[in-house]
């Protein structure tokens, strides 16, 4: 068998790779099997049988906000916990705010007040070894490919797939910033195709991101203005209170969504895992199409 496979290799490269595709179809199915079939079916037993359900998260902070369109809607029925897993070790990530973690305790911080504001959950603290229900670290093992809809990884292991149009954080508005375009864009998961430039033809633009990106975007964008966010909560405010949001794959953009405020998304064409969801809400791969969508947005409701 090995010997007719390397022939294949060099002379048959065709059924070479269709051989291939089934050995890793079939280590896949073997590894789920084994390490992850158990717990994915334990999932769905405590669903139906707990009243309260314990929730394990170790960040990215986007992708804390991501999951909790299903902790709504199970708080509908069960009462919620929510433990946030600091300090848990990343591989790589370009200019990562938390550094080598996924989550530190500064970034958790900052989110914290924002975790709380939202009522459906009804604990929020770090994890301190406390019995979990359901893992949502387990995402990032699964031998699966997680290039589609970041915000349904959740619903993936919980088989709960709720309306991702509504609203599913709540906020208070920022007086401060009426009427701005709220604009994040981080280092990681751009968009290699479009060209910011043309936003120096508008006004309003408010950064509120971190400070380095800020002044990455200002050497193109001159006429935008910086905002140093207080924490996760205030950025949520400033949202609330935006004419929209423009955001490439991080933090606002996924705040948005849960507002449900008009909101512009950067889509990253080697990750395209940030999807919108709902009214006036789009994505962009081309610049003619991150044009025509920022003028539609900023117009809105003039």
């Amino acid at each position: 068998m090995l010997k007719n496979k390397f022939w294949l290799r060099f002379f048959n490269k065709s059924e070479y790779r269709q051989i291939k595709n089934q050995e890793n179809i079939f280590k896949s199915a073997n590894n789920f099997k084994k390490n992850y079939k158990i717990e994915i079916e334990q999932i769905q037993e405590k669903i139906y049988k707990k009243e309260n359900l314990n929730f394990l998260h170790s960040g990215h902070a986007a992708d804390i906000i991501n999951v909790l369109p299903v902790i709504k809607e199970l708080s509908k029925k069960h009462v919620c916990n929510l433990y946030i897993n600091i300090k848990k070790p990343i591989k790589y990530y370009h200019k990562h705010p938390a550094g080598k973690y996924y989550l530190d305790d500064r970034i958790y911080s900052l989110l914290e007040p924002l975790l709380k504001k939202q009522l459906y959950i009804n604990k929020i603290k770090i994890f301190e070894n406390e019995e979990i229900d359901i893992n949502f670290d387990l995402i990032r093992e699964l031998p699966i490919n997680l290039t589609f809809d970041n915000a349904r990884y959740a619903s993936i292991l919980t088989g709960i797939y709720p309306d991702l149009s509504l609203n599913f954080l709540e906020c208070d508005q920022h007086n401060k910033y009426k009427g701005h375009v709220a604009i994040q864009r981080t280092f990681r998961y751009r968009n290699q195709f479009i060209d910011y430039s043309f936003l120096k033809n508008y006004e309003k633009l408010l950064f509120i991101g971190i400070r380095n990106e800020y002044e990455d975007l200002k050497k193109i964008v001159g006429n935008l203005e910086f905002y140093n966010c207080k924490n996760f909560l205030e950025m949520g405010e400033i949202i609330k209170s935006s004419k929209f949001t423009l955001g490439n794959s991080s933090l606002a953009f996924p705040i948005a969504e849960g507002l449900n405020v008009p909101r512009l998304l950067e889509t990253c064409p080697y990750f395209p895992a940030a999807q919108p969801h709902g009214k006036n809400a789009f994505n962009f791969y081309f610049q003619h199409q991150f044009e025509k969508y920022f003028k539609y947005l900023y117009n809105l409701n003039n």
